[in-house]
């Protein structure tokens, strides 16, 4: 069995590298080209000179064409125009504009951002009223990316912050209020 593999190593890597590159097609992002064009580059030299298909040679011829591949992949960023439409991190979706792309409650709901990254939608939550679809949204927090807090682009005057300080001084004034009627009663 061993033999066989050996004397058809050639074959083997090709048929594994294009199974690789066909699963790349099919799921874009996942990086398996590099390797499939490494295993390849390997088996198809290997199937072209035999003599030197030994499995030093084809590993070595492996890993030339998979340094080789890499570069290139890198160089030429096919997918994504030097990373510049994909996140580097959670923390950088913080501000980002969109689109709601279905309802947004406190419970549930999914955002389509701008320059999202390979994959823009999002689920996305709201500390507030409920965000109509097509209602455009700003990312207030990321929460490490899997669920972001949003608010409505429009509604930004009236966020969290603004009720809480409005809430304070609404608290502030009821109790001099209650201040002023004590005092009221006081002197009179």
């Amino acid at each position: 069995m061993v033999e066989f593999l050996v004397e058809n190593l050639p074959l083997a890597l090709l048929g594994a590298g294009l199974v690789l590159m066909v699963l790349e097609a099919v799921s874009p992002g996942a990086h398996l080209i590099v390797v499939g064009v490494a295993l390849v580059g390997a088996g198809l030299i290997g199937v072209l000179f035999p003599p030197i298909a030994g499995p030093l040679v084809m590993a070595a011829l492996t890993l030339l064409f998979g340094a080789a591949a890499t570069w290139i992949y890198r160089e030429f960023d096919f997918y994504g125009g030097k990373g510049t439409a994909q996140t580097s991190d959670s923390d950088s979706l913080s501000g980002r504009t969109g689109y709601v792309t279905e309802r947004v409650t406190n419970r549930s709901g999914e955002v389509k951002l701008e320059e999202g990254g390979f994959s823009p939608h999002y689920s996305a939550r709201t500390a507030d009223e409920p965000i109509p679809e097509g209602e455009e949204v700003i990312v207030l927090d990321p929460g490490g990316g899997n669920v972001l807090t949003v608010a409505p682009l429009g509604g930004l005057g009236d966020d969290e912050i603004d009720r809480a300080l409005a809430r304070e001084a609404a608290s502030r004034e009821s109790e001099r209020g209650t201040d002023r009627a004590t005092e009221t009663e006081r002197s009179g």
